[in-house]
């Protein structure tokens, strides 16, 4: 299978499983998808996001070794909605190494405040700044004054996101109390 012509073939839930399947745990594989998600035309770019933050979410050892090269082209100018987006979404689920953290944080904060970014890239976002927030327990009142910044503008699915955030690190916070005091 040539993944580029799989990706061209066309736009559908049924070829991204197929990539994603042909794709599975196969690191070299993977490593020509992120090549294509991240050099290739536009079209390409933008079809390949999506099966690349599907097989992340499920190998996520797999996107180790390209973690700050896909990050750094989430700050690209011009960048399509779909590829923010997609790059946001894995990030939820994958262990942001220390040295990147300062840099996803900032981006993350730059796409919740944004007033032209998609719903889903702001609600992505926010998971991944309440992740972050476990090792940065100091950026939780800056997540929650964004996120009380933002409600009043958003849509549902937005502030369904925010309450789950502000759950979890209100839960998350209560164990780091309880630690401290034992």
């Amino acid at each position: 299978m040539k993944l580029r012509d799989e990706i061209l073939k066309e736009h559908s839930k049924a070829q991204a499983t197929k990539i994603v399947s042909y794709v599975g745990e196969d690191q070299n594989r993977f490593d020509q998808l992120v090549d294509l998600f991240l050099h290739d035309e536009y079209r390409v770019v933008q079809r390949a996001g999506w099966p690349l933050s599907t097989i992340t979410i499920a190998h996520p050892k797999l996107v180790k070794k390209h973690l700050k090269k896909i990050v750094s082209y989430c700050t690209k100018e011009g960048l399509h909605g779909a590829v923010k987006r997609n790059i946001v979404r894995l990030l939820q689920f994958v262990t942001i190494p220390k040295s990147m953290q300062g840099e996803v944080m900032d981006t993350c904060f730059r796409f919740v405040e944004s007033p032209d970014e998609a719903v889903a890239v702001k609600a992505f976002s926010l998971t991944v700044l309440c992740n972050l927030a476990k090792d940065h327990p100091e950026i939780i009142p800056e997540i929650k004054m964004l996120i009380e910044d933002q409600l009043p503008h958003q849509t549902a699915a937005f502030a369904s996101r925010a309450s789950k955030v502000l759950r979890e690190m209100e839960g998350d916070k209560a164990k780091v109390s309880r630690q401290k005091k034992l």
